[in-house]
């Protein structure tokens, strides 16, 4: 078996646009893993280099689909629900370790894995531009209901991305047709460009190590004052420096590193996507809300 290389790590855009040096894919929303095949054997690594293949019993039907005695693939694993990738199904797959469960989670969550690169076949290809990647990728990957590759178009992101917002995606993926792959490197080739939401927050409490953090809640029809989010990301100097002058009042217990606070004061942050926990995932601070009141900030049941 080839050597594990770690992915090419994208870099975060601000917004969608449209450029014919660039091809546009949607933002699949699982795990980015590593697909490795020797021969009759196929493996599967996290981009950390953990090895999940026994968690993911469809990697063996896929095997047959890449045709090629070698290749490394670079690719999405997600978990399809009501139409869309489901992070938080494709995560309770990649925590379970039981055969039995397993087994099960293969027909109640099935996994499908999004490629949408190839770093290896018949020899390494990190030097080839994106787009003769790719048809390296066309000529040895034949779809399966388990393994395909994913759709692209040239040109125009702004389209795409206004499609995905529609279908409640994460987003979109801006590749250079040119750009080289660049394992374990952040790359301007690559933009991810987000759907974010918005929504108004109540302030349950703080920590400011290891690094400064609000954790905020919502209203619930049955559940006051819950915690929805921890929010790291965001914050200005002046955002920190304010909110730590008028905390101390609001102060009740501490635990750990967590200073819990009065729900008295109410913020603003971006998310993108509601969780069947009532968790909302990756949140940024946008500002205090003086004027808001706790009891208007409500969980949205739409």
């Amino acid at each position: 078996m080839l050597p594990f290389i770690p992915p090419m790590i994208v870099r975060m855009g601000k917004e969608a646009f449209d450029d014919d040096r660039y091809i546009f894919e949607p933002k699949w929303d699982g795990w980015r893993l590593l697909i490795y095949k020797s021969r009759n054997k196929i493996e599967a690594y996290t981009r950390n280099g953990r090895l999940v293949t026994h968690q993911f019993p469809e990697l063996q039907e896929a095997l047959g689909a890449i045709e090629a005695n070698e290749a490394i693939l670079d690719a999405e694993g997600i978990c399809i629900r009501n139409g869309r990738p489901v992070f938080d199904d494709f995560a309770f797959r990649g925590r379970l370790s039981k055969q039995n469960r397993i087994e099960q989670a293969r027909w109640t969550h099935p996994a499908t894995f999004v490629v949408f690169d190839v770093l290896y076949a018949g020899g390494f290809l990190y030097d080839e531009p994106l787009m003769s990647r790719k048809k390296h990728l066309e000529d040895i990957l034949r779809p399966t209901p388990v393994i395909t590759p994913t759709l692209f178009v040239e040109g125009e992101g702004t389209s795409l991305f206004r499609l995905m917002k529609q279908q409640k995606m994460e987003g979109i993926v801006a590749k250079r047709k040119t750009g080289m792959y660049t394992p374990g490197k952040v790359s301007t080739d690559w933009l991810k460009i987000k759907h974010w939401n918005t929504i108004d927050t109540v302030i349950l409490g703080y920590r400011t190590h290891p690094r400064f953090a609000l954790i905020v809640g919502l209203q619930f029809r049955t559940i006051r004052n819950k915690k929805v989010s921890t929010v790291e990301l965001g914050f200005k100097p002046q955002d920190k420096e304010w909110f730590l002058e008028v905390a101390p009042v609001l102060h009740q217990g501490k635990a750990g590193a967590v200073q819990w606070v009065e729900p008295k004061l109410c913020c603003r942050i971006d998310y993108l996507e509601r969780t069947d926990m009532h968790q909302l995932r990756t949140s940024i601070f946008r500002g205090f809300l003086p004027e808001k009141k706790p009891e208007e900030c409500v969980w949205p049941y739409e």
